[in-house]
């Protein structure tokens, strides 16, 4: 793991510049249809307080880049007859790999400095919003979940399981949502740990705006030890003091297989 003053995120944001530049204007950006990375050098990323390795990016995609996504997971003709979610293993569609490359891209040359304190800058595998380990290895991602969900619609507390490797992508399209994490199993003699110990559950739930166009990143804890879920019945999801209307929402997970141990 590079530490964020060994050179190492340096070396990662011009590897990536090198590759796809400062501009939105690549041959790869139109040859999948979806035209991604008009935010290039724009990405800004914050971390999640009280969730270790819970990364936000509010602003991932431009209203354009959703609209262009939501047609290229339109023209896959999964929703239909009731059906609400597809899965794709190994080879993803076109949109996706390309997705998965701006992820990627993001993370490297996206400003994630804003919200750090100091003690979290100097902790290495802090200051980047995914260890190099994970943001190198080949490929990213190689399993795709597309979600579409009325509203009213959301998924109950879980971790991923086990079959997958750490290192998992959230994005957020159409309404926005509220997504609680809540700890799976707490450090022993940590504060969540005492909390859990009162019986006061609820108090430890650390509440996650996704905004359409969002990118949530979980690593380290935030994959392993958190739960995470998304209660979209009536009065369920408020933010700053106000319930958040409700729409139709569509969500991609990618994440990425562990290889088999038959």
């Amino acid at each position: 793991m590079a530490a964020a003053g060994d050179g190492g995120e340096s070396h990662c944001r011009d590897a990536l510049r090198e590759a796809f530049g400062d501009s939105s204007g690549s041959d790869s950006d139109t040859s999948a249809g979806v035209s991604l990375g008009a935010g290039r050098g724009h990405w800004r990323w914050e971390p999640v307080a009280g969730v270790r390795g819970l990364w936000l990016c509010a602003a991932f995609l431009s209203a354009d880049e959703q609209a262009r996504l939501l047609s290229a997971i339109q023209r896959e003709g999964w929703f239909v007859d009731a059906n609400n979610q597809a899965m794709r293993f190994g080879d993803l569609p076109s949109w996706a790999v390309e997705l998965s490359a701006l992820i990627r891209e993001a993370i490297c040359v996206g400003d994630a400095s804003v919200g750090l304190d100091a003690e979290v800058t100097n902790e290495d595998e802090d200051a980047c919003p995914l260890p190099s380990d994970l943001l190198w290895r080949e490929p990213f991602f190689d399993q795709m979940i597309a979600n579409r969900y009325k509203p009213g619609e959301g998924i109950c507390a879980h971790v991923d399981l086990m079959r997958f490797d750490d290192g998992i992508a959230i994005v957020s399209l159409e309404s926005a949502c509220v997504m609680h994490f809540s700890q799976a199993e707490p450090t022993r003699g940590s504060a969540a740990s005492d909390i859990l110990k009162q019986g006061d559950v609820e108090s430890t739930k650390v509440p996650v705006l996704l905004k359409p166009g969002s990118l949530v990143l979980m690593s380290g804890d935030a994959r392993y030890l958190w739960k995470h879920e998304i209660n979209r019945k009536p009065g369920r999801q408020l933010w700053d003091g106000r319930e958040l209307e409700q729409h139709r929402r569509t969500s991609v997970t990618l994440r990425k297989l562990l290889p088999s141990t038959d």
